[in-house]
């Protein structure tokens, strides 16, 4: 089959049938919680609870407002750093996100929030869902400029799918403590999205070679998406910790983390360039890896200057995987990561999984206290017999389901995605708006191939 990037009818109708779909299942499975509900004043009473700002909306809403913005102009953002291809970064993230939280509610809903009857939707269903659509979001930047608007469809309904899945095993069967998502967010996404673009492998990529770059006003719209989720990312490392000290704590690894991050990966992009020069890459990009490392381990006693030292070690590690590891997939490995995903989300998301489980394994009653440790870590609901070793094998163990449902999902995923009827742009049209995108008259003088009905897609 041909390549054809008309998508006048394959995108609209796929939007419809998945639109009116969400609206039947929302209908048949989907009620307000207590907390939303109009019997809120009767259970107000019921548990003695005198004021209205004792509903968990009033704590969570915060939070849910800086992760929400995180996700749809903050990765939106980020991804604009290509010349001409800042249209479909926040345009296709928005599609992708917007559809992706209302499948998350769904799925996650089943996993979670399910009475019996009814899944119950919250605010803190509401975070989740972003956190979910967060994962599809880093897996985008793999992807990004490669696929049609159908295939990051298609890729979301069934990404969402496999997360709700992981963090059920995770969080519900592993009992794991991954508060800000160092594995079942940015491991998970990192590597499925990894997966994806190894399957979709482009070998005359090299023809659209001009438009991966960026220019000066690209780079300045990214870093706005760098600036948004730098300062925000303390609230999606504490969004979901119980409330009192295990959120605070959240709040205070997180933001030492990033603050120590910058400075490294400031340091390592001047003394890797031969005239001392920063690279406009690394301080987008890597300025961000210990907002993701510190995540698993956020609520736990990491200690200040523990978090320091996670941030001053992901700015160094992400900061040379720009400069020599993607180079290296992209030649041996034939992986095309666009945005260099996994240098902020994938290397750091492991690290933060092994902080995650060496921090769990060292706890004890010294630093938490009695209360404090069984509070922290639940072990009080568990049918096994607790001790910090056990949960640190848990987190360990966490790491690895993530990886290999991100690995197994995405090659399932590409070879779906492979197939020639998805709207797909020939290698040489890659990263360019025209393609899918009405252009204003100014930039419609600037060249690109029109689509040639004798080119096929390579075999999977």
């Amino acid at each position: 089959m041909a390549w054809n990037t008309n998508l006048r009818w394959r995108l609209p109708v796929i939007c419809l049938l998945l639109q009116v779909a969400l609206v039947v299942l929302f209908g048949v499975f989907v009620r307000y919680d207590l907390d939303a509900d109009a019997h809120w004043i009767e259970e107000r009473m019921s548990r003695n609870i005198s004021s209205d700002l004792d509903n968990e909306f009033y704590y969570r809403y915060p939070s849910f407002q800086d992760v929400h913005v995180m996700i749809f102009v903050g990765f939106g953002f980020l991804m604009t750093f290509l010349q001409r291809y800042g249209y479909s970064a926040v345009g296709f993230n928005f599609l992708l996100a917007a559809f992706g939280i209302q499948w998350a509610l769904l799925m996650q809903g089943w996993f979670h929030s399910f009475d019996g009857r009814y899944i119950l939707l919250g605010v803190e269903n509401l975070i989740n869902a972003d956190f979910c659509v967060g994962s599809v979001c880093v897996a985008f930047g793999a992807v990004l400029g490669k696929v049609s608007p159908v295939q990051l469809l298609i890729m979301t309904l069934f990404q969402v799918t496999l997360f709700s899945v992981n963090e059920f095993i995770l969080l519900s069967l592993l009992e794991v403590k991954d508060a800000g998502g160092s594995m079942t967010i940015h491991t998970f996404g990192a590597y499925f999205g990894l997966t994806v673009t190894w399957i979709l492998y482009r070998p005359n990529l090299y023809q659209s070679k001009d438009r991966p770059s960026s220019v000066y006003h690209s780079d300045l719209f990214a870093m706005i998406g760098t600036l948004f989720l730098w300062m925000y990312w303390p609230s999606f490392n504490s969004a979901v910790s119980n409330h009192g000290d295990a959120q605070h704590r959240a709040v205070i690894n997180t933001y030492c983390s990033l603050a120590a991050c910058v400075l490294t990966a400031v340091a390592l992009s001047s003394v890797l360039h031969k005239k001392g020069k920063l690279d406009m890459v690394h301080i987008q990009n890597a300025t961000l890896a210990g907002g993701v490392a510190v995540g698993t381990a956020a609520e736990m006693m990491l200690m200040p200057y523990g978090s320091l030292i996670i941030g001053f070690i992901c700015g160094i590690i992400s900061t040379l995987g720009f400069v020599y590891l993607t180079p290296f997939l992209e030649s041996r490995l034939r992986i095309q990561d666009t945005c260099g995903i996994h240098n902020l989300h994938g290397m750091p998301g492991i690290i933060g999984g092994i902080v995650g489980a060496v921090t769990a394994a060292s706890a004890n009653t010294e630093l938490y206290g009695q209360e404090g440790l069984a509070f922290a870590f639940g072990f009080g609901s568990s049918t096994l017999s607790w001790n910090a070793s056990t949960q640190g094998k848990f987190q360990a163990a966490g790491l690895f389901v993530s990886l290999a449902m991100a690995l197994v999902g995405g090659i399932i995923v590409g070879v779906i995605l492979k197939l020639p009827f998805w709207g797909q742009a020939a290698d040489e049209n890659c990263f360019e708006d025209a393609i899918y995108w009405e252009m204003p008259k100014d930039q419609k003088s600037i060249v690109f191939h029109s689509e040639d009905p004798t080119l096929k897609p390579s075999e999977p």
